[in-house]
């Protein structure tokens, strides 16, 4: 997902020079070609994280579209008040790119597990967008570029198949169906999630259960009417992410149905049901350890429907 956004950031950057990339001395990998291209819209602050939202708060004001980008706590929670106060505040046009969400960076243990981010950014005015595979990462990329105002950008480091197109637009806070199904719901937000959220959704069609997947790629603003449309027309909604379970997806989820006064006639969130998580290992074994997996999923899914 990262080395396909630094390349359409690099390709936006040659028809617009009001772009603008900061990294906190990171990602020297895949931004080397911006870097090398577009030296004059471009700056390492080294490990900064603050001063990186300061400063692109600072160009934003002078009319820049400015991109910050670092791994996922570090462009987030080190830098919220910044956040908070220099960005959204001032309803300024910084997009804040946080690459590998959720267990992306599992081996490097608690402080580069993202499972908090979500939830945070969310309470904030700022659109926050996750997309889960890889067109779905074009298509917001252009997205957010073109709208006014903050923005959240969370990539994974893996991603869940791209499937049929034909039918397919992207539109910030408007959800993307991928499969239909008439008896059980799967909302999944991310790439790690939607992978396995398509798996399961594959294992439980398999079993002649018909499943409805949907990539809720924008946690912010939430697509009001697909959430009500599967607790009315499904027999229950399980929510998938990569994330705490605690005010991301399906929290956001819950409050909508509640408020609707619309109520699934079954709900499970599937994600981290602990504080944080504490063992270290690849992002497919932390998922499996968690239970956010497909076996997990497909084990709810048939208890709500028991």
């Amino acid at each position: 997902m990262k080395k396909l956004f630094a390349k359409l950031l690099t390709k936006a950057a040659s028809q617009n020079n009001r772009l603008f990339l900061i990294t906190g001395d990171l990602g020297f990998g895949v931004l080397m070609d911006y870097a090398e291209q577009y030296p004059d819209q471009f700056l390492n602050v080294g490990v900064a994280e603050q001063n990186m939202t300061g400063v692109a708060a600072g160009l934003a004001f002078d009319d820049r579209v400015v991109f910050t980008y670092s791994i996922a706590n570090f462009p987030t929670l080190r830098c919220l008040e910044q956040i908070r106060n220099d960005v959204c505040y001032h309803e300024l046009n910084v997009k804040i790119v946080a690459v590998g969400g959720g267990f992306s960076y599992g081996a490097a243990g608690l402080s580069h597990h993202a499972t908090e981010d979500l939830a945070i950014m969310r309470s904030l005015p700022i659109t926050v967008v996750a997309p889960g595979d890889l067109w779905e990462v074009e298509q917001a990329t252009q997205a957010i570029i073109n709208r006014p105002g903050p923005c959240y950008l969370r990539l994974d480091n893996t991603s869940a198949p791209t499937q049929d197109l034909s039918n397919s637009s992207f539109q910030i806070g408007k959800a993307r169906r991928i499969l239909e199904g008439r008896d059980i719901t799967l909302m999944a937000i991310g790439g790690g999630a939607l992978h396995v959220a398509y798996e399961a959704a594959q294992q439980l069609r398999e079993l002649q259960i018909d499943c409805r997947l949907v990539s809720m790629h924008t946690l912010n603003p939430l697509d009001k009417e697909e959430v009500l449309d599967a607790a009315r027309q499904t027999q229950g909604v399980i929510t998938v992410e990569e994330h705490t379970i605690k005010g991301g997806l399906g929290g956001a989820v819950a409050e909508i149905c509640l408020e609707s006064g619309v109520l699934p006639r079954a709900f499970y969130r599937i994600g981290l049901r602990r504080d944080y998580g504490c063992i270290i290992g690849s992002q497919a074994y932390l998922r499996d350890q968690y239970k956010i997996s497909a076996e997990e999923i497909v084990k709810q899914a048939k208890a709500l429907l028991t």
